[in-house]
């Protein structure tokens, strides 16, 4: 499977700078660790800027550590995505792996 396969992007005002291919909160902000998120943006933007975010469907999000095919995805503080440790939120579940830090994959995004 390759890129991302999107099913539904909204358009959100970030309240910060956004990094593409990072998860994003409802309110446009980087998300806290473990924290509910509405989807993973599409482009970088500055704050107050408009950034397209996709919020269903199969994304490629920017991973902070290796990660198993098929492990539940939680959010770092930097908005990447991390194996879920089982105390914070899925926000999603793996369709390729991670070996390292930077990598993209790709992630069934669960609505929250």
């Amino acid at each position: 499977m390759d890129g991302y396969h999107d099913t539904l992007t909204i358009s959100i005002k970030a309240a910060a700078a956004i990094t593409a291919n990072r998860f994003i909160t409802a309110a446009g902000a980087v998300p806290a660790n473990e924290a509910n998120v509405v989807g993973v943006a599409r482009a970088k933007a500055a704050a107050n800027e408009l950034v397209p975010v996709q919020v269903l469907g199969v994304a490629e999000v920017e991973a902070s550590e290796a990660i198993a095919v098929g492990a539940a995805v939680e959010t770092t503080g930097a908005g990447k995505a991390a194996a879920q440790d089982g105390a914070g939120k899925t926000v999603g579940r793996a369709l390729s792996a991670a070996s390292a830090d930077g990598d993209v994959i790709q992630v069934f995004l669960i609505p929250n």
